[in-house]
């Protein structure tokens, strides 16, 4: 891998001057799509200490595919569609299941076990074993979904692509996010929190502990934590206006399963749902 990464570190460093048909450089470029659609390579990942590591070379492969990639016309069935990037085809071979209206770009990763409803996973997203992609979720370009991961219906998962050097969006293992959420701009979910419906969390957005009104941070939910839409007053020449938060309403103890009536409970009692 560290060969094929040099080299596209070398293809990015010429890029102005990259003839898109060149064979070579088709060739490279090419082969780390295919790295990162079969999983072997990804834009992210969480170390062991906690911190990202983001591997900028993935993201600038996928920047050299859109600029030397050419369009062509992709027929499926009866629908038609006009791009620069392939569909994912061998669904049944990867051990994901696929229900008709869901698509994923090539250059995206499903592990095993994944269930697609009707969605779409864009280029450079990575989704981990046995997470559902619930109907009408997107997952954007360079998302890193963990395993057991429930993105219900309608979540926009935003993508973060440029600059290379950028945090993509994290949602780590075991995780459910409600419906209607966004969750975009690289802002992280921690393992194990749910996130209740129409939640907004993006990099710039306060996360607080309810109990307390403490400010834990800045577009990250600590794991293992229930946490719902909120909003803190803020003073304009206007007057006062609430402006988007995230709440911590509840602690869970690590590696707690989702009860599901419990969580709803939970909700409820605070004036929100799942």
């Amino acid at each position: 891998m560290s060969t094929l990464e040099s080299r596209i570190s070398q293809l990015w460093e010429a890029r102005p001057d990259l003839d898109g048909d060149d064979p070579e450089v088709t060739a490279t470029v090419h082969e780390a799509i295919d790295a990162l659609d079969t999983g072997e390579a990804r834009v992210a990942e969480v170390l062991d200490d906690g911190t990202v590591q983001v591997n900028q070379w993935c993201k600038q492969a996928i920047l050299l595919l859109f600029s030397t990639a050419r369009m062509s016309t992709i027929e499926l069935g009866p629908f038609e569609f006009a791009d620069k990037i392939p569909l994912k085809t061998g669904y049944a071979a990867r051990g994901v299941r696929v229900v008709p209206g869901a698509s994923a770009r090539w250059g995206s990763y499903q592990a095993p076990g994944v269930i697609m409803m009707p969605s779409y996973t864009n280029i450079g997203a990575h989704v981990g074993a046995n997470a559902m992609v619930d109907t009408w979720a997107t997952v954007g370009s360079c998302a890193q979904i963990g395993a057991n991961v429930h993105l219900s219906g309608g979540v926009g998962i935003g993508g973060v692509l440029e600059p290379p050097v950028a945090q993509p969006v994290i949602v780590e293992d075991d995780c459910l996010i409600g419906s209607r959420c966004i969750v975009a701009d690289g802002a992280r979910v921690g393992r194990g929190t749910v996130l209740g419906a129409g939640a907004i969390l993006t990099g710039s957005i306060p996360v607080i502990d309810a109990e307390t009104g403490e400010e834990l941070g800045r577009g990250e939910v600590p794991p293992w934590s229930v946490a719902v839409l909120g909003t803190r007053t803020r003073q304009f020449g206007g007057g006062q206006f609430g402006l988007p938060a995230v709440l911590v309403i509840k602690r869970l103890s690590e590696g707690e399963r989702h009860d599901k009536s419990a969580l709803n409970q939970i909700l409820r009692d605070h004036g929100a749902t799942t």
